[in-house]
């Protein structure tokens, strides 16, 4: 049977390519990890910090209610805070973490209370009126003392200053919030944070927060618990890390990326490969991808550059247009846009290779979700600075009500994002549908059809924490957008594709890639769907989070350092593979670009990450340079690499042979790469290492103060980083830029619809090889191995495979152009893992 035609009734799949153990490891692990988090979820809802119902002074009058509260946390997000500051340690980290300023407040407002009272010893009067939890769990009621109450007044009149305040000297807008309503509701959420971080939980010697914020006015220090689990966690690490070596060392024959053999391929070159029209269609979206790098990147640019001229941007006062937490809101949303679409993108590109044809109108629902694409773009750009400006017209409305940090777009367009991402794996889903019907449910299409699926599923959980959630519920589901969707399944959606694209160019067989794929799997969700909760550790969660957290977060490093010990495999595989070639490989720095993502996976979310993780370590840093540097070596090292070789991989085929520009893909890559080191050691790693240390030095409150982070000595370390972002900009993003529009410049003319699947290469044919070597001189098939529109000939020596294009005669499937002497990869691949069956 042609391996284009369609299965006929009654007739069986082909088989799974590789050992139902591995499905079932993989079942294992994710039944578990899914398992436990769904039990961690119901601790969440249950014994999280309690929202009192009322809070009242010992007379039994109103202070403050949950409702005002809730409205407060409502402000806090729509009004952009939570890009300025953090609360309990989560958000940005040019203002104060707002969770510890008013601890730090009231507990200095208590004491001077009590010391004008005469007690005796008010630093110890302080303490134990802070630590005592005076809430009533079965009325819901909240009873502050009266040097409390007075406190919540006074920073009721701090807060109303500082928001307030008619100039730019804190980077937000002036009279950023005036209402007094307001100021008074905002003041009520920090105030409830500041509670629960010192009131201590029922028989237990420490908070509802873990004795987080470090505060020794209130007797806070780490717990038994912090300590003891970060122990653990680095023993589960060791421990994890010799089992991978054991078994590594045991097994490494049939482990990690392991060639196909010493056969000699020949890589149909760019020219050759015809493209589809939904292909083509990819170009508009690189360069929308391309446009919206350049865009989030000079505006991280100005977001850097408050942090060492608050009211000065080269003589512009900034944020009387472009306050400090609009632009972080659209550097972080845009981080994720453009790098998701490229994903996006280039699926769409790979869907036609995978299946060996095009169905109808493919392209028209291509563009229709670049359309959806640039919806959001705009809504999330336009929406985001309504509500930072806060206009009274625009309280309220789904389209102008900014979120959650990472989930700031307002209410409409996640929606309307959510939509759009199950559109998209629809669209992806009726391009291989045909190809689906004869495969086993675990080989290659099936796994990228369970990656793309996990893409919108996963994002769709962030939907869970609206502006009017509880705080610690909120964290629970949004993190499973910040780390579950990001770190685990964008990370195996990426290994899919990259397997695939090894497979389509002949370097692994499919039994391998899938391997690949089910052990990235084991791997990375051993740890990484537990530790998910490592982001918990502070915000108000009951203690098992963080020690579940601790020790399976400590795990995710095993992952990073079996792909590092694989990387050199990896560059010798293509070695020697492009060594055996008669033609060019042709996709040199796509590849480079996939080094870098393990390099960078390594680094950025590895080592930087375990850095941050460890509840100690966690405890003093949070929200410091720290964070921000394990951010940007992960989110730019892994997935804006990722992002940009997948764009370079599709565009190499796109863009008419004569037009493209390698020189400028390798000045990218190297200006892309040295940027980014330069932008983590010169600045950010040390600056969180200087923070850090006060943070332990001096405390917590002191090492987040605006006057720390714009001291002299920190402004020497903030400047030095300009060289290097202007490397990434002028050197990395705008070459990438260039390259995009050429490929919808000079695009070269769709011309198929039909293909042979998974094949980007033939084997070179023993006449060819004898040509290639000068023994004998190889036949050319009819059509010269034309293979798509532009096609030009071959220099002398050099034979073609043939690759069919639009409907071919079902009997030539897999057919080389000498009439047979070659055959694809595909086609003897699938034959030999038919006669196999599942193998061991």
């Amino acid at each position: 049977m042609s391996v284009l035609q369609r299965p006929e009734q009654g007739e069986k799949r082909s088989e799974i390519s590789i050992s139902k153990g591995w499905v079932q490891g993989v079942a294992l692990v994710l039944v578990f990890g899914f398992f436990v988090m769904g039990v961690l979820a119901y601790r969440t809802y249950t014994d999280s910090m309690p929202l009192p119902e009322r809070v009242v002074s010992e007379s039994g009058e109103t202070v403050f209610t949950q409702e005002e509260i809730t409205r407060g946390q409502d402000v806090f997000l729509t009004r952009g805070i939570q890009q300025y500051g953090s609360i309990v340690g989560h958000g940005a980290y040019l203002g104060p973490d707002y969770t510890a300023e008013y601890l730090r407040l009231s507990s200095e407002h208590i004491r001077g209370e009590l010391e004008a009272q005469g007690v005796q010893d008010p630093s110890e009067a302080t303490v134990q009126m802070q630590r005592t939890n005076r809430f009533d769990e079965e009325t819901g009621i909240l009873v502050l003392t009266d040097e409390q109450i007075s406190a919540f007044e006074e920073a009721t009149s701090h807060y109303a200053e500082v928001f307030g305040d008619p100039t730019t000297a804190h980077g937000l807008i002036p009279n950023a919030i005036t209402d007094p309503q307001e100021i008074r509701e905002l003041t009520a959420f920090y105030a409830w944070t500041a509670w629960a971080s010192a009131a201590e939980r029922p028989g237990l010697g420490y908070s509802y927060t873990n004795n987080w914020p470090a505060e020794p006015r209130v007797d806070n220090h780490p717990t038994a618990d912090i300590l003891v689990w970060s122990a653990i966690s680095l023993v589960a690490l060791l421990a994890g890390l010799g089992i991978l070596f054991a078994v590594y060392g045991r097994w490494s024959s049939s482990l990690g990326w392991k060639g196909n053999d010493t056969t000699a391929l020949k890589f149909l070159q760019p020219g050759e490969v015809g493209i589809t029209r939904a292909q083509k269609s990819t170009a508009w979206f690189f360069l929308v991808v391309a446009l919206l790098f350049l865009i989030q990147s000079t505006v991280g640019a100005s977001v850097e550059h408050y942090r060492v001229e608050l009211q000065g941007f080269f003589g512009l006062d900034l944020a009387q247009i472009f306050p400090f937490n609009l632009a972080r809101t659209w550097h972080v949303q845009l981080s994720l846009l453009w790098t998701a679409a490229s994903f996006l993108a280039a699926a769409i590109f790979l869907a036609p290779i995978i299946a060996g044809r095009e169905p109808k109108g493919q392209h028209v629902l291509s563009y229709g979700l670049l359309g959806a694409l640039a919806l959001v773009v705009v809504g999330m750009l336009g929406g985001t600075a309504i509500s930072i400006y806060g206009p009274s017209w625009a309280k309220g409305s789904p389209f102008f009500s900014q979120q959650w940090e990472y989930l700031d777009l307002p209410r409409a367009f996640q929606v309307l994002l959510v939509v759009g991402l199950f559109l998209w794996f629809l669209i992806i889903f009726r391009a291989i549908r045909s190809r689906l019907r004869t495969e086993s449910k675990f080989n290659m299409p099936w796994l990228f059809v369970y990656a793309a699926l996990a893409i919108p599923a996963f994002y769709a959980v962030g939907l869970l924490a609206t502006n009017e959630t509880h705080l610690t519920v909120a964290e629970f589901w949004r993190f499973w957008v910040v780390h579950l969707w990001v770190e685990d399944f964008l990370e195996l959606f990426t290994t899919v594709m990259v397997a695939y694209l090894f497979v389509m160019l002949g370097v692994v067989r499919r039994r391998i890639a899938i391997q690949i794929i089910l052990l990235d799997v084991i791997l990375y969700s051993a740890g990484g769907v537990i530790g998910t909760m490592h982001h918990l550790y502070f915000s108000g969660t009951p203690v098992e989070h963080m020690a579940l957290g601790a020790v399976f977060s400590a795990l995710e490093v095993i992952p990073l350092t079996f792909l590092t010990v694989e990387a050199w495999t990896f560059l010798q595989l293509g070695a020697r593979q492009e060594s055996r070639s008669s033609a060019p490989f042709p996709h040199r720095w796509a590849v480079m670009f996939l080094v870098a993502v393990g390099f960078w996976n390594f680094l950025g979310a590895g080592v930087f990450g375990f850095l941050v993780n460890l509840p100690i370590v966690s405890y003093y840093q949070i929200g410091t340079s720290l964070t921000a540097n394990h951010a940007h070596g992960s989110m730019m090292g892994v997935y804006g690499m990722l992002a940009v070789g997948l764009a370079l991989f599709a565009l190499r085929y796109i863009i008419r042979p004569s037009k493209w520009p390698d020189r400028l893909a390798k000045i990218s890559f190297w200006s892309l790469n040295i940027g980014l080191a330069w932008m983590l050691f010169a600045t950010l790693l040390p600056l969180g290492v200087m923070q850090l240390w006060a943070s332990v030095n001096q405390g917590y409150f002191e090492a987040r103060t605006l006057g720390y982070v714009t001291n002299p000595g920190n402004l020497v370390l903030e400047w030095m980083r300009m060289p290097g972002d202007v490397l990434f900009l002028v050197g990395g993003v705008l070459p990438f830029v260039f390259i995009t529009w050429l490929g919808v410049r000079h695009a070269i003319r769709p011309t198929v619809t039909r293909m042979e699947p998974e094949t980007l290469f033939v084997e070179e044919t023993a006449a060819a090889r004898a040509d290639r070597t000068g023994e004998a001189a190889a036949p050319v098939g009819a059509d010269g191995g034309m293979l798509g529109a532009e096609a030009g000939p071959l220099p002398p020596g050099r034979a073609r495979g043939r690759r069919r294009a639009d409907v071919p005669d079902a009997a030539g499937a897999g057919r080389s152009a000498d009439g047979g002497a070659g055959r694809s990869r595909y086609a003897s691949d699938r034959r030999e893992d038919e006669s196999e069956g599942p193998s061991s």
